[in-house]
């Protein structure tokens, strides 16, 4: 590998930003592309598939053979509430490859106890995510129903860029929650990104079936990020 290369990678890890070494199989010549950079055609394309996929593997263009070597940060599940959905949610979460992060001031919730092998902070959602900032390879999945808890997690997650933002609550409950943020400063555009009800529409009923029904929601736009669907919910 280029030294160059290796540095930039090195770079693009440290920074949690996506990353691709194209190699040409015909020549060795390889170079990074960072996610957001542009590349023409179809090797466009096929960079563009890789990045949401997060697999690597060889793409044939135009007569030429390419190796694309896929470097995603680890994609982080920051759950606000330390609720029964959430006890359900995380171990799946885990499971799928999210590394899990659980905030609730409440300490009657947010126990060892009740989550076990979980990364768990019992203190308001400003001072966690202070020493733990969101960015772009964040989900955010507020739960609590509480708005003194929630808001403020959310409108970080905005703020931060999460690739994904939810919170548990009715049409009516998120309407008066849109009214908040709005008065908090934060824009429509923004707002209108939040999942909100949480999760699939699967009829979910119990906190199990809840949990599913986020994690489905969660990785459906993981792997759809940039992709002109995505960018017209957000819209």
């Amino acid at each position: 590998m280029d030294p160059y290369a290796l540095k930039k990678l090195n770079q693009c890890r440290r920074e949690r930003r996506a990353a691709i070494l194209i190699t040409d199989l015909g020549d060795g010549r390889d170079r990074v592309v960072v996610e957001g950079d542009t590349v023409a055609g179809t090797l466009g394309e096929a960079v563009a598939a890789a990045f949401r996929s997060g697999k690597s593997g060889t793409a044939e263009i135009d007569g030429r053979t390419f190796f694309l070597n896929v470097y995603l940060p680890a994609p982080r599940l920051v759950i606000i509430g330390a609720v029964h959905i959430s006890q359900a949610l995380a171990p799946m979460a885990a499971a799928a490859g999210f590394d899990v992060h659980i905030i609730d001031p409440r300490t009657a919730f947010a126990s060892p106890e009740r989550f076990a092998d979980v990364r768990l902070d019992a203190e308001w959602p400003e001072e966690a995510l202070s020493r733990s900032p969101l960015d772009a390879w964040c989900a955010l999945a507020a739960l609590t129903h509480d708005p003194k808890i929630d808001d403020p997690a959310l409108k970080a997650a905005l703020e931060g860029g999460c690739f994904y933002v939810g919170a548990l609550g009715s049409r009516k409950t998120h309407a008066k929650r849109v009214e908040r943020l709005m008065e908090a400063g934060v824009s429509r555009t923004a707002i209108d990104s939040i999942h909100a009800p949480i999760g699939l529409s699967i009829g979910a009923a119990s906190p199990a079936e809840i949990a599913v029904a986020v994690l489905a929601e969660v990785i459906a736009a993981l792997r759809s990020r940039g992709t002109e669907a995505e960018k017209g919910r957000a819209a």
